[in-house]
């Protein structure tokens, strides 16, 4: 009897992550991701689902990231009827992104409407916020580190991740009367540098692994983080500046907000004020505070009080972003989106680019296409950039810091291998550029001998149990 695997989403890049395990007359989906980045990609997440969703027993997230959760509306308005079960950390997660995505939907369809730009008369939403609270319904959180029964000799269990809050990697358990395997899906795998987060688990024991690519050809900078954000803090403040800092919603705000507040209890910078201009973030810094399972001991009290900067404010309406926009600095404004794509950053842009006393900080990726990659890689030669269809000079500091990604890099994810108790006796590499897939994949095999492959060249693998 074997065990199917089809890399349905994220088999040759970092989004729509989705993996149909079949096992008999059984079909669970592993991720529900949405397909992010140019129209061509995007528009995959309108195409047909096959299987057929009806036909899905189960759905299974690693983590609550929309390129990992962001389809569970869309399937369910194609008529899955299942459970999703993930950790507490995601479902809690879920809840708020789900809801902002479905919101966005419906903005963007009736935007298009209005304004008569879409070829589609009348532009649908790809789900609604109806749809998302479906899916939201069906949400069951399980404990991490216990197996839960899954199906008739099938056994799952969540192992942390420590890629954001409830990030885990997903092991399931097959059993015959003469035979077992374990499968593991690795999800977003993390690290053990971030100042909130625990790292991944490690000394697992699996037959068979499915392994993410995002950073599997490339090293993350090793330089002091703080040394470098600190620096940039003072001389903005110094300069009585406004230092704006785009930042995703879910992990990388609050591991900003905590950092200011680590480099104010060394002395290390001047407090002055710092606003969060996010509702999400403001939502996910409490479910950030209140799951200490995923966050190191050092990271402060679930309270707060030692978490957030010592002037920290919450701008959660739309006038008081506006006000915040409004003020004078030295100050720091934390908002969304984390790549200038859309949402309350581009207003602190519109007001703050103009001045050369302030800064524009940029802490994450920047996907190509985004107006953030533009103005990251052309900022030394750019004059003016487009905001809202109207031109906005340039004229502010634009400095980048690289080494906050949530991701591990390819040395981590190798010795994440390497500290395994039982290791695979084959590996896929999915979610990655196929380039990245196919080096990760490479060095597995020359590192520990054990049979690689990407997902990019295999899109479907038979186990045989």
């Amino acid at each position: 009897m074997s065990i199917s695997l089809s890399f349905l989403g994220a088999a040759e890049g970092v989004t729509g992550s989705r993996c149909l395990v079949e096992f008999g007359k059984n079909k669970w989906l592993i991720d529900c991701g949405l397909f992010q980045g140019p129209k061509a990609v995007r528009d995959r997440n309108r195409e047909d689902f096959q299987p057929s969703p009806s036909r899905i027993q189960n759905i299974i997230l690693t983590h609550a990231h929309l390129d990992h959760s962001g389809y569970l509306p869309r399937i369910f308005k194609e008529g899955y009827e299942g459970s999703i079960f993930c950790t507490d950390g995601t479902a809690d997660l879920c809840r708020i992104l789900l809801r902002d995505a479905a919101f966005l939907e419906e903005e963007f369809a009736k935007y298009a409407n209005d304004t008569k730009y879409s070829n589609h008369d009348p532009a649908i939403p790809l789900f609604t916020s109806e749809d998302a609270e479906k899916a939201i319904a069906h949400i069951e959180p399980f404990s991490r580190d216990e197996w839960h029964q899954l199906a008739e000799g099938v056994c799952f269990r969540f192992l942390r991740a420590g890629h954001i809050i409830g990030a885990s990697s997903v092991q399931l358990e097959f059993r015959t009367k003469f035979h077992s395997k374990v499968i593991t899906f690795s999800g977003d795998i993390g690290h053990n540098r971030s100042f909130v987060l625990r790292g991944p688990q490690e000394g697992i024991e699996t037959d068979f692994l499915v392994i993410e690519g995002t950073y599997g050809d490339r090293l993350t900078p090793r330089s002091d983080v703080l040394e470098e954000f600190s620096e940039i803090y003072r001389r903005t403040v110094e300069r009585g500046g406004v230092l704006v800092i785009p930042a995703f919603a879910v992990g990388r705000a609050q591991e900003v907000t905590f950092m200011i507040r680590l480099l104010e209890d060394q002395g290390r910078i001047p407090v002055v004020p710092v606003v969060l201009d996010s509702p999400m973030s403001i939502s996910a810094m409490d479910i950030c505070l209140k799951h200490q399972e995923d966050r190191l001991p050092s990271s402060g009290r679930d309270d707060g009080s030692d978490f957030k900067p010592r002037q920290f404010e919450v701008s959660a309406t739309t006038d008081q972003s506006m006000m915040t926009c409004m003020r004078d600095g030295p100050m720091v404004v934390i908002s969304a989106s984390g790549m200038l794509n859309g949402g309350r950053i581009l207003h602190h842009l519109k007001r703050r680019l103009p001045y050369a006393k302030n800064t524009m900080l940029f802490c994450g990726y920047q996907a190509e296409g985004t107006k953030g990659r533009f103005l990251q890689e052309n900022a030394a030669n750019l004059e003016e950039l487009r905001i809202h269809h109207q031109p906005v000079k340039v004229a502010a500091e634009i400095a980048t810091i690289t080494q906050l990604s949530a991701h591990a890099d390819q040395e981590e994810l190798l010795g994440w291998i390497a500290k395994m108790t039982k290791k695979p006796k084959s590996v896929v590499v999915n979610h990655g550029s196929p380039e990245s897939q196919k080096k990760l994949a490479q060095l597995i095999q020359e590192r520990f001998g054990i049979k690689a492959t990407s997902a990019s060249e295999t899109p479907k693998v038979h186990i045989e149990l």
